[in-house]
């Protein structure tokens, strides 16, 4: 494995951003399947810090899955096709991150709505509607106009009657949020959440409807201008 970055030994958290480093490694260098990780001696020199700090940081990295260990051998590399999901902390992601995780949400959210069209219920509309009417409150902080934003995109995951349409949102929405809320403290926050105001309007219209064909299009085009507001450029096209 490569040389570590310099000044692990003065980082407060060093255990969690050694795991992320080792794995960032086992990633790069292409180690596959039962390949064996440098021993905890090693380790503890390349990063300079304890032995204790590197077995933690593969504790860390085992209770996700990603490596395991054998009594008196070392630390291998699991099988990584079969790891659970990991998604990075919104603090850790770069711009390509981001980035991969807004494509990821995508065909998503898109499909979310379409299904929200066929499936929605009585309560489902009520609660679409009542999140859609918060963009008719003036809105004091980006923070607030984002919340309302994140609301209605939960309350349409909610209407497909899908649990992990709910869970895989959430969790993508949780991470670009703050995302979106530095670009929203770049520009005009009333432009933007008027701007946001219509597209999720055309979104519930669709719902409302029943058409999913409509509500698929309406998304899509949510979606190509949120892009576009935080500086992505993202295929929304057929």
């Amino acid at each position: 494995m490569s040389a570590p970055m310099p000044g692990f030994a003065r980082n407060t958290q060093l255990s969690t951003r050694i795991a992320a480093h080792l794995l960032a490694q086992i990633e790069a260098d292409g180690l596959t399947t039962g390949a064996r990780l440098p021993t905890e001696a090693q380790l503890a020199r390349d990063f300079g810090v304890s032995r204790a700090v590197i077995r933690e940081a593969i504790a860390q990295l085992r209770n996700e899955g990603l490596v395991e260990t054998r009594q008196g051998a070392g630390a291998f590399v699991a099988d990584m096709a079969a790891r659970p999901i990991r998604l990075d902390a919104p603090q850790d992601m770069d711009s390509r991150a981001f980035q991969h995780l807004f494509q990821l949400r995508a065909p998503l959210e898109v499909e979310a709505a379409a299904l929200a069209a066929r499936h929605r219920s009585a309560a489902d509309m009520l609660r679409i509607k009542a999140a859609l009417a918060r963009f008719d409150q003036p809105e004091e902080s980006a923070d607030s106009s984002v919340a309302a934003d994140l609301e209605f995109h939960r309350a349409l995951a909610l209407a497909t009657g899908n649990p992990y349409f709910v869970q895989f949102l959430t969790a993508i929405s949780d991470r670009i949020a703050h995302v979106i809320l530095a670009a929203r403290a770049e520009t005009p926050l009333d432009a933007l959440h008027a701007q946001t105001r219509r597209e999720h309007a055309a979104i519930c219209a669709a719902i409302v409807a029943g058409d999913a064909g409509a509500a698929r299009a309406a998304m899509r085009a949510h979606l190509a201008g949120g892009a576009q507001r935080v500086g992505l450029q993202l295929d929304m096209s057929d």
